[in-house]
């Protein structure tokens, strides 16, 4: 319900990533490797937007990764997303690059997408 179009079991499967879900709320998916972590996406319930999910989903995947030894965590977020803009920095993201007209905009420019960082040795 969180992505349009929808993910498969199989699609989430396949990108090889520690799924963490909310009661059903959310899910956030994460990889880490070699003392480095990644958000590959985040999702909420459409009617559960704003209700704090997407908060508690990306703090449970900073500690997920500090768990498996990341000593930073990167996301990408489109430019134009300011409700995940919000968030992101809010939970201690700066950024520190950008993938120019990285997300298509049907009938529009494609938008860039921000590399975040946050490292996990310090507090938001």
């Amino acid at each position: 319900a969180a992505f349009q179009p929808g993910w498969s079991a199989a699609d989430i499967a396949a990108l090889d990533a520690a799924a963490l879900i909310e009661d059903g709320a959310g899910l956030i998916l994460l990889r880490t490797v070699s003392g480095e972590a990644e958000i590959l996406t985040v999702g909420v319930r459409p009617e559960l937007r704003g209700a704090g999910v997407g908060g508690r989903l990306v703090e449970a995947a900073l500690e997920s990764a500090r768990a498996d030894g990341a000593e930073a965590v990167f996301l990408e977020v489109a430019e134009d997303n300011l409700a995940a803009r919000r968030l992101y920095v809010g939970q201690g993201f700066e950024e520190v690059g950008r993938r120019r007209a990285y997300y298509p905009r049907p009938g529009a420019a494609a938008v860039d997408a921000l590399v975040l960082r946050r490292t996990l040795n310090t507090p938001p």
